[in-house]
C-alpha cells in the first residue's frame, strides 16, 4: 500500500499560478509522498487538435523519477453515452489520446469516465441507467482493450451523479468483464447519491486498486438557505446529493465522513494499491493537503 496525493488537491494554486507542475510535484515529496496522481484540468498532456505533448509528458515524468516519486494514475473526465454517433465515436477517439499519454508517462493504470458529470438530475434515474446499460458496456470494453494493448488497467470510480453508487459501479465492471478493469474507490463521492461511504467502501474494496480519500460536511438544504449550488463543486462550495442533501469539502479528518472506520476496513482487508488524498475545502490547498496527509497517516497507524 502506498500514500499519496492527487494533483488536484492543488489546483488552486495551479489555476492562479501560485504553483507550477515541479511546484506541485516538490510539493509531493517534500510531504513524504509516496505517489502522485494527474488530472489534466492544467496539464494539456493532449492538446485541443488531439495530438500529444510529448515535451510536457517527458518533462513531467522526468522530474517525477528526478525527486523519487511514483505516477501513480491519470483521470481524465469523459462522458461515453453521447447520443450522436459522431460525437460518440470523436469521444472515443479522445480518451484514445489520453490512454496513450498515460502510456506516455509510464503508466500501469488511468482512470476514465463513462458518463457526463454535470448531465441533469431528473436523467440519473434506474430507468436511464438500465436503458443507456448497453452503450456503457460496449464503450467502456473497447477503451478496456484499448488500454490492455498497451499494458495499461482501468480503474473505473463511482465519479458523478449518474455512474456511482456502489451497486451500479460494481455491476458494469462485473458486466465490461476484462482483467484490466479495476476501481478507483472514492470514499466521498458515494455522497453525492446519498449512499453511506463505509457500507459502500466495504462493499467495493475487494475490486480496488486505487483508493481517494476525501471528507465532505454535510448538511440539511433548509440549514443552509440560498446555498444551491447544485453541480458547482468547485473547492469550497457547497453542492446538493440527489437525495437533497448539501455537502461541501473539508480537511480529512474534520468533516463528518467516519474516515477512521474507513481507514480501518481498507487496512485490514486484502488492498495493497495507492490511496491518494484529494482535498477540495475552501481553505488554503497547500495547508488542507498538508494537514490531510498527516491525518491520513496519523489515523493508518491507529486503526
Amino acid at each position: 500500500m502506498k500514500f499519496g496525493m492527487s494533483c488536484y488537491c492543488l489546483d488552486p494554486a495551479m489555476a492562479s499560478g501560485a504553483m507550477s507542475v515541479d511546484d506541485v510535484i516538490d510539493f509531493a515529496a517534500a510531504h513524504g509522498c509516496e505517489h502522485i496522481e494527474f488530472v489534466p484540468f492544467r496539464l494539456a498532456f493532449v492538446k485541443p487538435d488531439r495530438t500529444l505533448d510529448q515535451g510536457l509528458i517527458s518533462h513531467v515524468r522526468e522530474k517525477c523519477q528526478s525527486v523519487g516519486i511514483e505516477i501513480s494514475t491519470y483521470s481524465v473526465n469523459a462522458d461515453l453515452l453521447k447520443t450522436d454517433p459522431a460525437e460518440e465515436a470523436a469521444e472515443i477517439e479522445r480518451v484514445k489520446r489520453h490512454i496513450d499519454a498515460a502510456e506516455g508517462l509510464g503508466l500501469s493504470r488511468m482512470r476514465f469516465d463513462v458518463a457526463s458529470f454535470r448531465r441533469p438530475f431528473s436523467t440519473n434515474t434506474l430507468y436511464n441507467f438500465n436503458a443507456e446499460f448497453p452503450q456503457m458496456v460496449k464503450n467502456g470494453t473497447l477503451l478496456c482493450d484499448y488500454a490492455a494493448s498497451k499494458g495499461i488497467t482501468i480503474v473505473m470510480e463511482n465519479h458523478g451523479f449518474f455512474i456511482n453508487g456502489s451497486e451500479r459501479v460494481l455491476r458494469l465492471i462485473e458486466a465490461i468483464n476484462r482483467p484490466n478493469l479495476k476501481m478507483t474507490v472514492d470514499v466521498g463521492n458515494f455522497l453525492c447519491v446519498d449512499e453511506d461511504p463505509v457500507a459502500a467502501v466495504k462493499r467495493c474494496i475487494h475490486l480496488a486498486e486505487m483508493v481517494h480519500l476525501k471528507d465532505f460536511y454535510i448538511r440539511k438544504k433548509e440549514q443552509l438557505p440560498d446555498q444551491t449550488e447544485m453541480f458547482n463543486c468547485d473547492n469550497g462550495s457547497w453542492f446538493e446529493t440527489l437525495g437533497g442533501r448539501m455537502i461541501r469539502g473539508s480537511i480529512l479528518g474534520q468533516g463528518d465522513i467516519d474516515i477512521w472506520e474507513i481507514l480501518r476496513t481498507i487496512k485490514h482487508s486484502d488492498f495493497d494499491g495507492y490511496i491518494s488524498l484529494e482535498f477540495e475545502g475552501m481553505e488554503p490547498c497547500e495547508k488542507g493537503t498538508e494537514i490531510g496527509l498527516a491525518m491520513a497517516r496519523a489515523i493508518w497507524e491507529k486503526v
